[in-house]
């Protein structure tokens, strides 16, 4: 009877993980399944450069915009709803993307994709405060890994597995990488642990808009924007720019090493993230080394095109898996679906004129190597504004 009352709790918890671990996965699988089949849509749709850009920064426009009302979403509906629908949607809309041939079509099917995502991304730190209040540090970084691995798999597999797969038909590629999202989005339906009544009841009493006067909040969400800027925008003028100086050979392993770069950070901060978390100096190398990568990948050579994208993927993860840990850490419980809402908005909304500044100076100039100069720059800002980081919890009141 003991050990049978205590394998229960421990399979829960089991499960809890699991399902986080593949939410995290979700999170990405949708998103990273263009950038490697981009100079296919660029010929096919007949996009310009500035189209390519719109394109890539449409789903963080998404991210954005859909991140305050994600947090209603999970004040009136709870977590573990707000995480199903946000699966749902970004199941379906990225699986549409392809069925109509047309520009139009592909990005409306884009925004809904990047609408369920943005959802899912401000659901992510209330589920690990609800499902794993213990273990918050801990299960930030499962999911995160989990995310991780969502942006590896469809970068590394979708030009040498996939596409051949599916008939060389980038819709139908799409597809694919969109049906393990709905099979995650039934488990989380099905095995998610359910909140009690109560928990129901105080979820619809909680707040939900944020407090856009917190200083510090904006400081950590501009920092937190450069990263994504400079991750998004590598990701989508890579294939296109090596493809001017023609090493397509490039692209796969190019797109491969920026997502695959992640995962040294991941493991390492797994290690040492708590000693980390008011520490500037990760933050101010972090920006050092995305400036080194970008550099590199500018030079045009081979060898250092792919060492820079994975300097880049490298710094990128480490400041993303340090910022995604605070809502949930420092926040009331409470509070925590809107200071991470707060912080989705500022980031994402730096991230979407990036990419779109990158393209529209690409085809003003014809100059490929120029597009990268934005992304330089948020190296400088992130190591400008790392100083914040050091205040955190101690003059703000997130």
């Amino acid at each position: 009877m003991t050990d049978s009352a205590s394998v229960q709790p421990m399979r829960q918890a089991f499960a809890a993980i699991a399902l986080l671990w593949l939410s995290g996965v979700a999170l990405r699988l949708t998103i990273l399944a263009v950038p490697p089949v981009i100079p296919a849509i660029h010929d096919d749709l007949h996009l310009t450069q500035t189209g390519v850009g719109i394109l890539t920064g449409l789903p963080s426009m998404l991210f954005a915009l859909a991140a305050v009302p994600g947090a209603l979403l999970i004040a009136r509906l709870g977590a573990k709803t707000a995480l199903v629908l946000g699966l749902a949607a970004t199941a379906i809309g990225g699986a549409l993307r392809g069925a109509v041939f047309d520009v139009g079509w592909l990005y409306a099917m884009t925004i809904v994709t990047g609408a369920g995502v943005a959802v899912m991304q401000v659901a992510m730190p209330p589920t690990v405060r609800l499902w794993q209040p213990q273990r918050i540090g801990f299960t930030t970084a499962v999911y995160t890994n989990g995310l991780l691995i969502g942006e590896i798999l469809p970068v590394s597999l979708m030009l040498p597995l996939v596409l051949p797969l599916v008939g060389g038909s980038w819709p139908k590629a799409f597809v694919f990488w969109s049906a393990p999202v709905a099979i995650i989005a039934l488990l989380v339906l099905v095995f998610g642990p359910r909140e009690t009544n109560g928990a129901a009841q105080a979820a619809a009493r909680r707040r939900w808009w944020p407090d856009w006067r917190d200083g510090l909040i904006w400081r950590l969400g501009i920092m937190l924007g450069t990263v994504n800027a400079m991750y998004f925008s590598a990701n989508a003028f890579l294939p296109d720019f090596l493809k001017s100086i023609a090493r397509t050979d490039l692209i796969s392993p190019s797109l491969t090493a920026l997502n695959v770069g992640q995962l040294p950070a991941s493991i390492i901060l797994l290690a040492v993230a708590g000693r980390l978390e008011r520490a500037a100096w990760p933050y101010v190398v972090s920006g050092l080394l995305s400036i080194a990568g970008v550099a590199a990948i500018m030079s045009g050579n081979g060898t250092l095109i792919v060492t820079g994208a994975a300097l880049l993927g490298f710094s990128a993860a480490g400041t993303l898996i340090l910022a995604l840990a605070l809502p949930p850490l420092l926040a009331p419980p409470d509070d925590v679906h809107r200071v991470t809402a707060a912080m989705f908005t500022i980031s994402y909304s730096c991230a979407v004129i990036v990419p779109v500044i990158s393209g529209a100076i690409w085809d003003l100039t014809g100059n490929p190597p120029l597009a990268f100069v934005p992304i330089l720059a948020c190296g400088g800002i992130l190591i400008w504004l790392a100083p914040a980081i050091t205040r955190v919890g101690r003059d703000s009141d997130v």
